[in-house]
């Protein structure tokens, strides 16, 4: 292939995805092909795809269906399908869609290269091209899981748990800081169980003390914390370290014992509640956001009371809230899909409204509380920003009116942090005005 082809990566899934896309563009960047947005204008279309739940898979095949149907009108020259569906999928993707040029599995960046006539650099796999707006980005810690989980086919797809070495992450930090990045946001598959791999011990207060250290560095978030061996070290280093966000997102599933035995989560409905109080008492001001399945096949209707009822008395600041989606090749597949897709639904809305106010009665309480929040984007009538409390995409946000800062003969700079009093609320979102314009220091 020309090496002036034009390539433009589509990418499905969640924030794992983002980070090996932003690898593999970086990649392709330094490879010298021309990189672009619009799939429409480009040569070779690659989707990184996302096999997760049945929603996805759907997505995942609509988007490759899309890109063949340029390539058979012409528009487009060659489409290279990668990431989690064709990892789980492959033989019956290569059988169902024979016009894609090639498939790859997660993280099979060289194997993309070579396809389009470039090759790897390995000196420059812990550089990325960044998809996100510049201020934030996200630091994939560890890759794969050792969790039985009964209804999680991640496994399946990313293989076992496999950490990066901690100098190698603080390298990556760094780079990302060059570049203008100001709050790191730490995933993996499973954040509490970094560094048992390599070191022989979960080493996840040590990284977050190293990347703190970093200069430029002003926020780190911590997301998808299991619970079953949630280490007391982190805890402290939450509560210690000024640099690491009061957040943390524990994803929990269920409370019902029942339901979390069969659910293979390794964990107990008081253990569970232990931990929620072990956190707000040693971290008074922390914001704790979860997610939860409803409808797993052995959810009775008792167990989603039990379930409405934790909810309600534990007052989570945040929550998503998931259909059971049955999955091949996971243990809980032998229990089938009992529960009618209209009964989950109606689960699901009846949490999502609980803590819709809950939600409303948390926001209220915030009003005359002084933030500081990182504005990121001008819309309309208004600023957007983010406190320490919202994490990008799934929490809410802060709307600071640009009148009131015409009136102080002020603008806010997108990208930097100010401190903020908040006026208003409603269900998700919170209302405020400029207090002070200068950065707060985090230090």
């Amino acid at each position: 292939m020309n090496k002036k082809d034009k390539i433009s990566v589509i990418t499905l899934g969640c924030s794992k995805n983002t980070v090996d896309s932003e690898r593999l563009m970086n990649q392709i960047k330094v490879n010298n092909f021309d990189l672009i947005n619009n799939p429409n204008d480009a040569d070779t279309v690659i989707i990184n795809t996302c096999g997760f739940i049945e929603a996805a898979r759907e997505e995942s095949i609509n988007t490759i269906l899309e890109a063949v149907n340029l390539k058979q009108q012409g528009k487009i020259n060659k489409v290279i399908v990668a990431g989690c569906l064709s990892e789980r999928y492959l033989s019956e993707l290569q059988k169902e869609i024979p016009e894609v040029d090639a498939y790859f599995g997660t993280e099979k960046y060289e194997g993309i290269l070579k396809e389009l006539g470039g090759e790897l650099k390995y000196n420059l796999l812990g550089e990325r091209f960044l998809t996100t707006p510049s201020h934030t980005a996200y630091l994939k810690i560890s890759e794969g899981c050792d969790h039985p989980c009964s209804f999680c086919a991640i496994p399946i797809m990313r293989g076992k748990h496999n950490s990066k070495p901690i100098e190698e992450l603080v390298k990556e930090a760094e780079f990302l800081v060059k570049n203008n990045s100001k709050e790191l946001i730490l995933i993996a598959q499973d954040t509490t169980d970094y560094g048992i791999d390599i070191y022989g011990r979960r080493v996840l207060s040590d990284l977050l003390n190293e990347l703190s250290k970093i200069d430029g560095v002003e926020w780190i978030r911590l997301m998808y914390a299991y619970p079953s061996h949630f280490p007391d070290d982190v805890i402290e280093t939450i509560a210690s370290n000024p640099k690491i966000c009061k957040y943390i997102d524990i994803p929990l599933q269920h409370i019902s014992d029942s339901v979390l035995k069969s659910m293979r989560r390794g964990v107990t409905a008081q253990r569970t509640r232990e931990l929620i109080s072990k956190l707000r008492n040693r971290i008074p001001d922390i914001t704790i956001r979860t997610t939860f399945i409803v409808g797993y096949p052995n959810e009775t209707e008792k167990d989603f009371e039990e379930l409405c009822s934790f909810v309600e008395e534990t007052k989570f600041d945040r929550i998503g809230v998931f259909t059971f989606s049955v999955e091949e090749n996971t243990s809980s597949y032998i229990l089938g899909d009992p529960i009618a897709e209209e009964t989950k639904l109606k689960r699901k809305e009846t949490l999502m409204e609980l803590q819709r106010g809950i939600s409303y009665e948390n926001n209220k309480n915030l009003i005359g509380k002084k933030l500081k929040v990182l504005i990121e984007s001008s819309e309309g009538e208004y600023y957007i920003g983010r406190s320490y409390r919202d994490a990008p995409e799934v929490d809410g946000e802060i709307l600071i009116p640009k009148n009131d800062l015409e009136n102080l003969n002020s603008h806010l700079v997108e990208g930097n942090f100010f401190n903020v009093e908040i006026t208003d609320y409603n269900d998700y979102d919170l209302y405020a005005k400029l207090v002070n314009e200068e950065i707060v220091e985090t230090r």
